[in-house]
C-alpha cells in the first residue's frame, strides 16, 4: 500500500483524537481572544486619554487572559505531543525492520518522522490561526474601514496564482533535501572526507535556497502588506476618529500583514511534510 503525508495525518488524528481536541480547542480559544484584542486595545486606549483610568486597567485583566490561555495551551501540548511521538516512532521502527531496511534508513525517517508531530503542535495552530487571522481581522475592519478590507482582499487575490509555482518548486528542493537525509547515517559511517564534505555543502546549498525562496516571499508580502497600511494612514488622516479608533484599524491591518506573512514558511513545511510521507510508513499493521 503506497503510504502518504495525508493518510500519516489521518492515522494520527484518529489514533490520538482525544489529545487533539484538547488541544485545538485550546488553539481556538487563543485564537478569538487574539482577535478581540485590537477591540479592547482601543476601548482602552480612549479611556486612557480621558482620565478614566480604572476602566482602562479592564486591559490588563484581558492581556493577563491571552498569556494565560496561551501558557496553558503550550503545557498541554508538549506533553501530548510528545507521548504521540512515542507511538509513532515505535511504529515506524518495526515497520521498516519488516520491510528489511538498513538501520541508517531507519534512524533517518524515525528523524524524519518528528514533522509529522510538529505539524499538529506547530504548523496547524499556526495555519489554523493564520487563516482566522486573515478572515477574521478582514471582516473586523469591514465594521472600521470597509475600503481597506476590500484591499486586503485584493491582496490575497493578486498573491493566489502564485503559489502553485512556488509549492512545486520547494517540492524539488525538499525531494533533494530528503533524499541526501536518509543516507546522511551511511555516509557519516562510509563516506571518504570528500564524499563527507560534498554532501554537506550540497545540503548547506539546499537549505540556503529554500531559506531565500522564504525571505523573498517574505519579503514581497510585507511590501504589499505596506501599501495596506498607507491607505489605512491615508484615509484615517482624512477622517475625524479618535485614537482608539485608529489604534484598532492599525492593530487588525497588523494582524492581517503578520498572518499573510506566515505562509512562505507554512507552504515550506508543507512541502517538506509532502515529501516525508511518501518514505515514512507509521500506519499500525492490521
Amino acid at each position: 500500500m503506497q503510504h502518504n503525508a495525508f493518510k500519516t495525518l489521518s492515522f494520527i488524528a484518529v489514533k490520538h483524537y482525544r489529545k487533539l481536541i484538547i488541544t485545538f480547542f485550546l488553539v481556538i480559544l487563543e485564537n478569538i481572544t487574539f482577535m478581540l484584542y485590537p477591540v479592547f486595545g482601543g476601548f482602552a486606549i480612549n479611556k486612557i486619554l480621558a482620565g478614566e483610568v480604572q476602566i482602562a486597567l479592564i486591559y490588563i485583566f484581558v492581556i493577563f487572559g491571552i498569556w494565560f490561555v496561551g501558557a496553558v495551551r503550550r503545557k498541554i501540548d508538549t506533553a501530548a505531543f510528545s507521548r504521540i511521538y512515542v507511538h509513532l516512532a515505535v511504529n515506524i521502527i518495526f515497520n521498516e525492520r519488516q520491510s528489511i531496511n538498513n538501520t541508517s534508513t531507519t534512524a533517518a525517517r524515525v528523524a524524519l518522522s518528528r514533522e509529522f508531530i510538529n505539524f499538529f503542535e506547530h504548523s496547524f495552530p499556526i495555519l489554523f490561526t493564520s487563516i482566522i487571522s486573515i478572515v477574521g481581522s478582514v471582516f473586523m475592519l469591514y465594521f472600521y474601514e470597509p475600503i481597506v478590507a476590500t484591499f486586503c482582499l485584493l491582496i490575497i487575490a493578486v498573491l493566489s496564482p502564485f503559489l502553485p509555482r512556488y509549492i512545486r518548486q520547494n517540492d524539488r528542493l525538499y525531494l533533494r533535501l530528503n533524499n541526501r537525509n536518509e543516507h546522511e547515517v551511511h555516509l557519516i559511517e562510509h563516506g571518504t572526507k570528500t564524499a563527507v564534505n560534498r554532501h554537506y555543502n550540497l545540503l548547506s546549498r539546499i537549505r540556503i535556497a529554500i531559506s531565500n525562496r522564504e525571505a523573498m516571499g517574505y519579503l514581497i508580502v510585507g511590501s504589499i502588506c505596506a501599501l495596506a497600511f498607507s491607505l489605512a494612514a491615508y484615509i484615517l488622516a482624512n477622517k475625524t476618529t479618535d485614537a482608539g479608533y485608529v489604534f484598532t484599524v492599525m492593530n487588525y491591518i497588523w494582524t492581517f500583514a503578520f498572518s499573510l506573512d506566515d505562509a512562505p514558511r507554512l507552504i515550506e513545511e508543507f512541502s517538506q511534510l509532502k515529501d516525508i510521507g511518501k518514505r515514512v510508513n507509521a500506519l499500525e499493521k492490521a
